[in-house]
């Protein structure tokens, strides 16, 4: 996905960030999307795909269940990112966990002070 990092992109994003994080704690009936953080999104260039990044409190061995739980859910999300965003097209969503906030700790970890 060639991502694209005009200003319409970026508020796009963050629109459809903000929003997704809203109907995720106040609509969603899953519970496997409970404690889900949405971390980021990013939008191609022609606006038809938002990556969704994510983490979860319960880390790496969780993504099977998420995946599963997110793909269940698509619909309901972009139907209610339809009615929450004033937007012609509402871009399809893929999420991707984010693993730049794990490799930020880890590496940290790793190490030494100086």
């Amino acid at each position: 996905m060639q991502r694209s990092t005009s200003r319409r992109a970026i508020r796009m994003a963050d629109q459809i960030m903000r929003e997704l994080s809203r109907i995720i704690v106040e609509e969603s009936q899953d519970p496997r999307l409970e404690m889900v953080s949405i971390t980021g999104v990013r939008m191609n260039r022609d606006l038809s795909i938002a990556e969704v990044l994510y983490t979860h409190i319960k880390g790496r061995e969780y993504i099977p269940q998420l995946e599963k739980a997110f793909i269940h859910a698509s619909g309901f999300f972009r139907t209610s990112l339809g009615k929450r965003l004033n937007m012609r097209r509402i871009p399809t969503i893929r999420f991707t966990w984010d693993e730049f906030l794990e490799e930020m700790v880890y590496d940290h970890i790793d190490q030494p002070d100086n």
